[in-house]
């Protein structure tokens, strides 16, 4: 897509943003509430559906746009992990789905009948481990019966849709640790309660995330997303949209930090002249500016070269690693700007100062990342 279309779409979201104030994340942050009112309005406007082909009614759109729209609502000093995950998440659906699967819920997706915003992968003993994951799903009948637990799954209920990882065979019966596990759709207004039980987790931050118990929860076996046994491909083919997405984000909160600070520095007089002619305020807002936009240029590598189909996975590592970093500094650098004000709820700056530090540890921590670059990249020994 043209740069010019990329801009119309930033300038559409910016104005939609515009409508929701920060006092109105600020009320929301208070009271742990879901973005209802936001998230439908992006949802009306196509937003939401711009990865959905036109097909099954979305926008048809590339991951570059993508990052637009999640960085433009960020920049705006909105939350867009509210709703993110329906980006990247209906992606498993797309390319893993039946014919019949896709046919039913991409198109109620994209029209916001329908939202598919969690993921079920991690679990409280095994983190990021996801090949010794525990929750099994097992065959009865026309059936699978699920068991286990799952933590830090998001926006479960705010969703009717969600996928899970859960093992199908089990370990040491799998030709590799990678296989034995299967991907399912779980439709949730059918399973809570009656076999699935949620309790949110009073988080630092305002992202709506819950644990899940499973106990003899049925589903039927046609809800088995693409092969049985090969679920961990499902996971890994929408790692990289997740990254580039969440690193588009971060891009977002970094230019929010420094254009809130900036502006506060030069408008905010101490001892007879704006605090921004020190250098000790010009000099690391200047360094984090040329990191945000050295990783901003990384993000728009990534998010073209996943477009074009072509290999990603370190870009998209290395994408949201930098841009993680720069939107972690530039907030502590907006702290230290605003002084005391920082700490007031009503400059804002402490709310998304808590949630942008979550990027350096999800979806994947910086360690992470620097483990797969130096195996991967440069052809070090695993430490693992």
């Amino acid at each position: 897509m043209p740069s010019s279309e990329i801009e119309a779409i930033r300038l559409a979201v910016t104005q939609l943003c515009g409508k929701f104030s920060e006092n109105y994340w600020l009320a929301l942050d208070k009271t742990q509430a879901y973005p209802t009112e936001f998230v439908q309005a992006l949802t009306k406007a196509g937003f939401l559906a711009a990865l959905i082909p036109e097909e099954y009614g979305g926008s048809g759109l590339g991951l570059l746009e993508a990052c637009a729209i999640l960085e433009e609502v960020s920049r705006s000093g909105g939350h867009p992990g509210a709703c993110h995950a329906q980006m990247y998440v209906m992606g498993a659906v797309l390319r893993h789905g039946s014919k019949s699967q896709k046919e039913t819920y991409l198109p109620q997706v994209a029209n916001g009948v329908l939202r598919l915003q969690s993921f079920a992968i991690t679990e409280p003993t095994t983190g990021t481990d996801t090949t010794n994951l525990k929750t099994t799903a097992t065959r009865d009948g026309d059936q699978y019966r699920i068991n286990g637990q799952k933590v830090w799954i998001s926006r479960v209920e705010h969703s009717d849709l969600m996928l899970l990882l859960a093992r199908t065979t089990p370990k040491e019966e799998s030709a590799r640790k990678t296989e034995g596990m299967s991907a399912f759709i779980v439709e949730l207004d059918k399973a809570i309660g009656n076999g699935l039980t949620v309790q949110p987790i009073d988080a630092m931050i305002n992202h709506h995330s819950c644990e899940l118990f499973f106990d003899n929860l049925k589903i039927p076996a046609q809800n088995l997303l693409g092969v049985l046994d090969q679920g961990f491909r499902v996971v890994l083919d929408g790692m990289n949209a997740e990254r580039i997405l969440i690193a588009a984000e971060c891009i977002g909160d970094a230019r929010y930090f420094i254009e809130k600070a900036t502006s506060y520095a030069n408008e905010r007089v101490v001892f007879g002249r704006p605090i921004g002619a020190n250098q000790g305020i010009q000099f690391p807002l200047a360094e984090v500016y040329a990191q945000m936009r050295a990783a901003a240029l990384m993000v728009e590598h990534a998010a073209k070269l996943f477009d074009a189909e072509q290999p990603c996975g370190s870009e998209a590592n290395m994408a949201k690693m930098l841009a993680a970093e720069a939107s972690w500094k530039a907030a502590d650098i907006a702290m230290q700007t605003f002084g005391g004000f920082a700490f007031a709820k009503e400059y804002h700056i402490e709310r998304k100062f808590r949630e942008t530090r979550l990027y350096r540890t999800a979806p994947i921590s910086t360690n992470l990342i620097l483990s797969h670059l130096a195996t991967k990249d440069l052809g070090m020994p695993r430490s693992f």
